[in-house]
């Protein structure tokens, strides 16, 4: 058994989406590798930053992103597997990429109670609050709303003549 914790570079970005970790960022990996009947079982933990944009409001974020591993390098031999050692070496760079794309989240969020945009002006409603709280009517019933707005006028409207 070893255990190893090193940094490793990464040459292109990870992810699709609103949210990657870029290029030039950096990953965190503590590792533990263990010899086995089969091959080498690796595990450990991986720990870098992602960058993007919030999914409601736009505005960029970035937040760390901490991932668990555990995979099983056989040995070369007659079946087909999906790792495999190598010269006595193995590669975790398609499993550490591979925990952390799927870690990534689908719709992030800049907080849990991000309000957006307003759908008519496109600002922001945390930067101005006032934006949502006006009322938006549908122009096929803004008749109707005229109509509502002063009860003693339509009262008067619909009140029998004499």
């Amino acid at each position: 058994m070893r255990e190893v914790s090193f940094d490793a570079p990464i040459d292109q970005h990870w992810g699709e989406g609103l949210v990657a970790v870029a290029d030039g960022e950096t990953v965190q990996i503590d590792a533990r590798f263990e010899s086995v009947h089969e091959g080498i079982l690796a595990s450990g933990t991986a720990l870098t930053r992602y960058t993007g944009e919030c999914g409601r409001c736009l505005t960029p974020i970035e937040a760390p992103v901490e991932v668990e591993f555990q995979e099983l390098f056989a040995y070369p031999g007659e079946e087909a597997n999906d790792f495999e050692v190598q010269d006595d070496h193995v590669d975790l760079e398609t499993l550490v990429r591979d925990a952390i794309v799927l870690s990534l989240p689908f719709q992030p969020v800049c907080r849990p109670d991000c309000p957006g945009l307003d759908p008519i002006t496109g600002e922001r409603l945390a930067a101005s609050p006032e934006a949502g709280s006006r009322q938006n009517i549908d122009p096929r019933w803004a008749a109707l709303a005229e109509l509502a707005s002063d009860p003693a006028e339509g009262a008067d409207r619909s009140a029998p003549e004499s």
